[in-house]
């Protein structure tokens, strides 16, 4: 920690003892008067950052090792090290399976149902599920399980909040991601997936405000482009064109596979009168989810994004969009 007048700057370091071999390194910057809430989101990122750089190293000395049946806890450890890749159906077919084969291994390991159920619902959102039905219940039921065991689970609680959304029972997902918060406030995934919830419930600015919450509790998260997805989205629904568009686009810079990033970046670019950009994005959707080729057939897709006030938002913006660049209406 330096001090420099009333500028307070704190250096973090993660050093490999065995090897002495640099894992990580970051600077933290405040002063004095904003030092007790800087304390509380030092402490955080530096909690959430060593979790998944720990998980990241302890995973590489797996794959190093030679051992045939490695037990659940090194396979629970695997899961998660896929689960920070980016999202694509591979990444996540890895750590489903990786969480899968440790609950074989361990039918009482709580942490790999944590696993399936965050891997099931999250690809039940970004459109990665081969088998919505069929997941959506089985995530259900595993969080019910997990929570009837253990109803102080923080983590449980945000999966379902973000299930409870997918399946517009909306206020139940306020209710379950206010409780995730309440346990753990420094949790940026609730956080994220408040943001979320509450474009639903048709407040796009509270969503910003919580994007750029999660964002500073977690910035090197390896899912940041969802943060910038939430971004791009919020700003767009409550009218600011340009800062949608710039956040879209670090979106899908930091992952191409997610089609609701290009569908709503075709959206701001019908807006702006960019009909260049419109076809690009457009052309994107059709290779990550060629289904959905008309406004129509999103809701379709995409029933959550159907829910009565965050569909009010989404047809005055980003569907108008659509509409003056030509896409189909049904």
């Amino acid at each position: 920690m330096r001090r420099t007048g009333d500028h307070v700057r704190v250096n973090a370091q993660l050093i490999d003892a065995e090897s002495g071999g640099h894992l990580w390194a970051d600077r933290f910057d405040t002063d004095r008067v904003n030092l007790p809430q800087a304390q509380n989101e030092i402490t955080s990122r530096l909690a959430g950052i060593l979790n998944i750089e720990l998980v990241k190293d302890v995973s590489r000395r797996i794959e190093q090792e030679t051992a045939i049946n490695p037990d659940a806890r090194d396979l629970v450890m695997r899961g998660w090290a896929w689960r920070y890749q980016p999202a694509s159906k591979q990444t996540r077919g890895e750590a489903l399976w990786a969480f899968e084969r440790a609950l074989e291994l361990d039918p009482r390991s709580v942490d790999s149902r944590i696993g399936i159920a965050g891997v099931l619902v999250l690809n039940l959102g970004d459109g990665l599920s081969a088998f919505p039905e069929q997941d959506e219940k089985g995530a259900d039921q595993m969080l019910d399980e997990i929570l009837d065991a253990d109803p102080n689970r923080q983590t449980a609680h945000a999966i379902r909040g973000q299930l409870r959304r997918l399946q517009n029972r909306v206020p139940e997902a306020r209710t379950e991601l206010e409780t995730a918060i309440a346990l753990d406030p420094n949790y940026a995934y609730a956080h994220n997936q408040l943001g979320w919830t509450l474009m639903h419930l048709g407040e796009p600015l509270g969503a910003i405000a919580q994007a750029e919450m999660a964002i500073r509790l977690n910035p090197r998260d390896p899912g940041i482009w969802g943060l910038y997805a939430l971004q791009g989205w919020a700003h767009l629904l409550a009218g600011h064109l340009d800062q949608s568009i710039e956040w879209l686009i670090r979106a899908r810079g930091q992952n191409p596979h997610i089609w609701y990033v290009h569908y709503a970046l075709a959206g701001a670019f019908g807006l702006k009168g960019d009909i260049e950009g419109v076809k690009g994005s457009l052309a994107d959707l059709q290779k990550t989810k060629p289904e959905i080729n008309s406004i129509a057939n999103s809701y379709v897709y995409a029933p959550f994004l159907a829910y009565p006030p965050y569909r009010a938002l989404i047809d005055k913006t980003i569907n108008e969009g659509l509409r003056r660049a030509g896409f189909p209406e049904e």
